[in-house]
């Protein structure tokens, strides 16, 4: 264990009793002790000297003992419906890996947009990008990171070695599936956790409800912007490739889907039943509309979903289905909890005074809203490179939320940007996930991710004030 690891398992627990037994109160008593909770929550996240998901069970513990809120109260936020929703999702991602449905999806992408240089990079982000909306980000890395690897290998191998133009090449692959994983979990509620956590804080304390498609309207818009953006200063300003031709890539992607052979009966089973949920998240508000009564929900979609893909039988005469619940030990289980952890601390903020407070504190005071939005964006951007996102937006949403009713903004026209804000890291390897396998992959120098992050991590803070000055009100 590293020496910060061993501080922050000791620090967080020893401010947690500090600010209990403080002789002042900050707030209220109530108010103290969750905020002494949340440091305590937040001591750990950072240092991550346990899981992330270990820390976010506190809460169970913790409110109940200090009388915060009672168990059953505290336990309904693990079982919220956006759980389930993220539950669904991941079964469905488990499905389209099982099968590799996804490396077949990506593959033909990489193909359908060509075999010129930079019309690979193209073509491993849109493909990236794409596997990024329905399954982890992590995931969608690991599944493009080899087939890159064989594409650069030939550059590498070729007579004249690895010049200036093949570094550059590879390095805009690289970057390029990275970034494009980052921002393509943006496009969708599934696609990454941070959008789940701000769904269910706005429909367990605010009752406001965003469906699947109005968040495509606004999330895959910023997601092609960032990833066109992304592709332009990639290939185009920071690492062109001049001159760089070769043919070859073409055979490797030939060969890897040779590998794959024609699609089987289960990657059909899969393919029919993913169209048919994305489809029903699409369309359920006119479905509702069409069926009164019917009360279909998006949770309600991702839990048909999972249990078709477990009960549907490949082979009924040997018992064989698409997944079986021996296959969920892949699953992102510590996700789930720590959604529920980040709900159940924000309803500790709600009840205890502290988000009204905070509405207060901002209310009564002159800041101008514009320059409030572009200072939360920009915190939470810079702020998520050296800590969780999911964790962050769980400790910072229901504050934001309450700087928003103080300058009576309509909550979700704030938590937005901010909280897709989270999901922009991309100057550092330990930022996120996808950053750091590409990072591991030898081709890539911190500061050549940090110069180029840094470029984008301002576009994306420019994008989302845009969005929240404009976009977000024509929508909402």
């Amino acid at each position: 264990m590293t020496l910060g690891r061993k501080i922050g398992l000791f620090l967080g627990p020893l401010l947690f009793i500090i600010l209990l037994k403080f002789p002042v109160s900050l707030i209220s008593v109530k108010g103290d002790m969750v905020i002494a909770v949340a440091l305590w929550m937040v001591v750990w996240w950072i240092t991550e000297t346990v899981s992330i998901s270990v820390t976010a069970l506190l809460p169970l513990i913790l409110f109940p003992v200090l009388d915060i809120m009672p168990m059953e109260d505290v336990g309904a936020n693990y079982g919220s419906p956006i759980v389930f929703l993220f539950f669904g999702g991941f079964v469905m991602a488990l499905a389209l890996e099982k099968v590799n449905l996804h490396r077949r999806i990506a593959l033909n992408i990489i193909r359908l947009t060509g075999t010129t240089p930079n019309k690979v990079v193209l073509g491993f982000m849109i493909a990236t990008a794409t596997l990024s909306m329905w399954i982890s980000n992590t995931a969608s890395t690991v599944v493009m990171l080899p087939i890159a690897m064989s594409v650069i290998g030939l550059l590498i191998d070729d007579r004249d070695g690895y010049t200036k133009n093949d570094k550059n090449f590879a390095l805009s692959v690289m970057l390029g599936i990275a970034f494009s994983a980052n921002a393509g979990g943006i496009a969708t509620v599934i696609g990454t956790p941070p959008n789940s956590v701000m769904i269910g804080l706005l429909e367990n304390e605010y009752h406001i409800e965003i469906s699947f498609l109005k968040w495509m309207i606004i999330g895959v818009p910023f997601s092609a912007v960032m990833l066109a953006i992304s592709y332009f200063v990639l290939v185009k300003w920071m690492f062109p490739n001049k001159e760089l031709k070769f043919t070859a890539s073409k055979e490797v992607i030939q060969n890897e889907l040779a590998k794959l052979g024609p699609m089987g009966g289960k990657e059909k089973m899969v393919l029919v039943i993913f169209g048919i949920t994305v489809s029903l998240w699409i369309f359920r508000t006119l479905i509702n509309s069409i069926v009164p009564g019917l009360g279909l929900s998006d949770t309600t979609i991702s839990m048909v979903a999972a249990v078709l893909l477990f009960t549907v039988p490949y082979n009924i005469k040997k018992g064989d289905f698409i997944i079986v619940w021996g296959d969920t030990h892949k699953l992102a289980w510590g996700i789930l909890v720590l959604f529920g952890g980040g709900l159940a601390l924000a309803k500790g903020m709600s009840v205890s005074g502290i988000v009204d407070m905070v509405a207060q504190l901002i209310a009564a005071s002159e800041i101008s809203i514009l320059f409030t939005a572009i200072l939360l964006i920009f915190l939470m951007l810079f702020m998520t490179e050296i800590m969780s996102n999911v964790a962050l937006v769980a400790v910072l949403a229901p504050v934001v939320a309450g700087i928003a009713i103080g300058l009576e903004v309509p909550v979700l026209y704030l938590l937005i940007p901010v909280t897709i804000a989270s999901s922009c890291a991309f100057m550092l390897p330990m930022a996120t996930p996808p950053n750091a396998i590409v990072f591991a992959s030898g081709y890539i120098k911190v500061h050549e991710m940090a110069r180029i992050g840094f470029i984008l991590n301002l576009v994306a803070v420019a994008l989302l004030v845009f969005m929240f000055q404009f976009v977000i009100p024509l929508i909402f």
